[in-house]
């Protein structure tokens, strides 16, 4: 009985490209994290306030500045993410920019008359027309749901947080 053993790969084959995406992806980790950091460090915190506001975010941003450095030692070491399997995706369809133009438009339009309509009214259409750009073909339950959650949003905001939403046209009536 014998085997065969196959000789090693030699010449270009043998050394495995270096992923820059991640690298890049490491860098900026760390620029956020970093500054996430110093940023913090540079809160006032009163003398009274045992926890302050300097907690959470040294927290986060030292958990960006961690990951970053992992990410930079798993892709020295030669760590490579798994391509998209595609279950669910049809990965030889091109993307379809005319949904990521129609989505654009409806952001843009929300932000041009959030002020005017107010948050309510702007929501919805932000709702339907987000629907409406990724295929729903039943306008008028688009448009009730988005002003139902518009509507529930602002009170949520208003009422519960006391932060300040504008009523637009429905000042007086919400």
């Amino acid at each position: 009985m014998s085997t065969q053993v196959e000789p090693p790969v030699t010449g270009p084959q043998s050394t495995p490209r270096v992923d820059r995406a991640q690298y890049g992806l490491a860098a900026v980790l760390l620029a956020v994290g970093a500054y996430t950091v110093y940023d913090a460090m540079t809160l006032e915190v009163g003398f009274a306030d045992p926890v302050g506001p300097r907690v959470f975010p040294v927290v986060i941003g030292t958990g960006l500045v961690v990951t970053a450095v992992w990410l930079a030692v798993a892709t020295a070491r030669g760590s490579r993410p798994e391509p998209e399997a595609g279950e669910d995706v049809d990965l030889t369809s091109p993307t379809d920019r005319t949904t990521v133009l129609k989505l654009v438009a409806v952001v843009l339009l929300t932000i041009a008359t959030v002020s005017w309509l107010g948050w309510a009214l702007a929501g919805a259409l932000l709702f339907a027309g987000a629907a409406w750009a990724l295929g729903s073909r039943t306008l008028i339950r688009d448009v009730l749901v988005g002003l139902v959650l518009a509507v529930g949003s602002w009170y949520g905001f208003v009422v519960g947080l006391g932060i300040p939403l504008t009523p637009g046209v429905l000042d007086g009536i919400l």
